[in-house]
């Protein structure tokens, strides 16, 4: 019920993403929205190349923490994970995407990333 009340209730940067993921605009690529990842529930995943997309808005700003633990757990049970800020989807749309695209096109499986590289998973589209 939690998915749907999400689903329902978008931010216009989530609104604005999923106008770009949905049907598979973006390149074939089949994309679901408010998935469930217990615990959680992801903006937007594509399962077939186990990407995770998140919109965040300024409340992220206080959650680091809790943004960093999120992420671990997702990338632990093999997802690779964007993140973008609210104001990025909403003004540099086409970069976003472009930022999508490059992750998508990644040969599968995906690599790992080099060490110390978690905990920089926020992608910017400026």
């Amino acid at each position: 019920m939690h998915a749907k009340n999400l689903r329902k209730n978008p931010t216009d940067a989530e609104q604005k993403m999923w106008q770009q993921l949905r049907n598979r605009r973006l390149a074939g690529h089949k994309f679901r929205r408010q998935h469930p990842i217990p615990p959680y529930f992801v903006d937007f995943v594509c399962l077939e190349k186990s990407l995770v997309v998140e919109i965040d808005g300024s409340q992220h700003l206080e959650q680091e923490t809790a943004d960093r633990f999120r992420t671990a757990y997702l990338e632990q049970n093999g997802y690779g994970v964007l993140r973008f800020w609210n104001h990025e989807v909403l003004c540099h749309t086409d970069k976003v995407v472009e930022q999508i695209l490059r992750y998508l096109d990644r040969p599968s499986p995906q690599p790992s990333p080099p060490p110390g590289a978690r905990g920089k998973d926020r992608v910017s589209a400026e």
